[in-house]
């Protein structure tokens, strides 16, 4: 939707709201709601917001230890600049657009480094100075489940029951059961511009996954946010509730966001060189050798919180190795489409709960430095990754990853310090709040026994 023809239906009547929205740190959609009179004759320019909400966790709350917010600072303000490119009807919610917002420093309007947007652009940048388009597309894993969600909040988050009773992996009957849910999905996110291609039935009771065309990689990631909103709405909407949590239950398989992607040179695939070994260009394997040895260091971008690393388990299709192996889901990277034009690698590391963003931006770092330093692939993996000792394991907890993060050397030279240092200020406030909490399991296993 351009911006004159948004201005067409404000004045037709057709919308009257307009999201004007930014992606926080969490990959959440935040912002405000403005009359879209107001919008489309003065504040399509800029609108601002404090700038804690850059610098907050999954509640909202303050944490120390930030340098670029605090109360020392006072929490000032930050400018929303709307991406006029962005704008969409939100055919979900009567009346109502949205555009995305970039975030400005308040007093220079230059972008806030911290802010997921502006990673990711950092990094596309890098590679159209060599003639290269990143080409990405996300898999969206998640769970609906019986009741609404404010039902589910006040019961405790206890007696959770998916919205189906049996393993819906690709199952027409039971997907059809879930159709008052993921038809409008499907049908709405095609109209605000998002190309959808399918959903289907995943491989636990209740999960659904959402799959959207390959697209370049900001306008990606902007599908992924938007997506994610919208399932979590749409299923409001309905009376059911969706979640991304990566692991609500130790006995269900986990939610993951796999991550296909591959680089372009004029509209090319580059990662193709139908006389190489699989098809593979040597710009693919130096790309692909900078992925997966740099995999520790970007993991808290693929699994930001405690509960993400409770999905790493063998058996469940949720990777625990950082090694490529051909069309097998066992590894932590799978190439797909092999001797073929689709030629592009899928990492599977990351959960549901990654923010598509800053997943992105590192990933593209690894790669970018792979390309540089020309680095060599080693030889895919066979056989069942899961058993193979020689392979390195993905760090296995939240407080392993942050170290990986905070000893970046890749990702200090390709986002910049500061970056790197917010970002681990999140991972260390994350595990400081649940080291503070006390678990039922540790009440079940020692209120009496102990």
């Amino acid at each position: 939707m351009t911006f004159e023809e948004l201005k067409a239906a404000v004045a037709a009547g057709d919308i009257d709201t307009v999201l004007v929205c930014f992606v926080d740190m969490q990959g959440r959609l935040t912002g405000k709601r403005f009359h879209a009179v107001n919008f489309v004759e003065t504040s399509y320019e800029e609108t601002h917001c404090c700038n804690y909400l850059l610098a907050t966790d999954l509640e909202m709350a303050t944490p120390p230890g930030y340098a670029a917010s605090s109360w020392q600072a006072g929490y000032g303000d930050y400018v929303m600049k709307p991406d006029l490119d962005t704008i969409r009807p939100v055919p979900w919610l009567d009346g109502t657009a949205m555009v995305l917002c970039d975030i400005l420093d308040h007093h220079t309007h230059a972008p806030v480094p911290h802010s997921p947007r502006a990673i990711l652009k950092r990094q596309i940048a890098r590679l159209e100075k060599l003639g290269l388009t990143p080409m990405m597309a996300t898999e969206l894993e998640f769970f609906l489940f019986e009741k609404p969600l404010d039902q589910i909040r006040k019961d405790g988050f206890r007696d959770l029951t998916p919205i189906s009773g049996y393993n819906e992996d690709y199952h027409i009957f039971q997907t059809t059961k879930e159709e008052a849910v993921m038809r409008p999905l499907r049908n709405h996110l095609f109209a605000a511009g998002i190309p959808v291609e399918n959903t289907k039935g995943e491989a636990e009771a209740g999960q659904e996954e959402l799959n959207i065309r390959y697209a370049e990689a900001l306008a990606c990631a902007d599908h992924h946010s938007i997506a994610k909103h919208a399932v979590k709405e749409i299923a409001w909407q309905q009376g059911h509730a969706a979640s991304f949590l990566p692991k609500w239950a130790a006995d269900r398989v986990g939610s993951s966001s796999h991550v296909h992607q591959s680089l372009w040179r004029d509209g090319t695939p580059a990662f193709h060189d139908p006389d190489a070994d699989l098809g593979m260009s040597d710009l693919m394997r130096h790309y692909m050798a900078g992925l997966i040895a740099y995999s520790p260091d970007y993991t808290y971008f693929l699994a930001p919180y405690v509960n993400s690393y409770k999905r790493f388990a063998k058996g469940t299709f949720a990777p625990t190795k950082t090694v490529w192996s051909i069309d097998n889901r066992t590894a932590g990277f799978r190439l797909c489409g092999d001797g073929t034009k689709g030629i592009r690698v899928e990492c599977r590391i990351g959960g549901s709960d990654l923010n598509p963003y800053l997943a992105q931006a590192a990933m593209l770092a690894a790669g970018i430095r792979g390309i540089e330093d020309k680095m060599d692939l080693q030889p895919a993996t066979t056989g069942d990754v899961y058993e193979d000792a020689k392979a390195a394991d993905i760090p296995q907890t939240l407080r392993a990853a942050t170290e990986t993060l905070r000893s970046s050397a890749m990702l200090r030279a390709a986002m910049g310090d500061d970056v790197i240092d917010h970002y681990t200020r999140a991972a260390e406030w994350e595990q400081e709040e649940f080291d503070r909490a006390v678990t039922d399991w540790e009440i079940a296993r020692g209120f009496e026994r102990a």
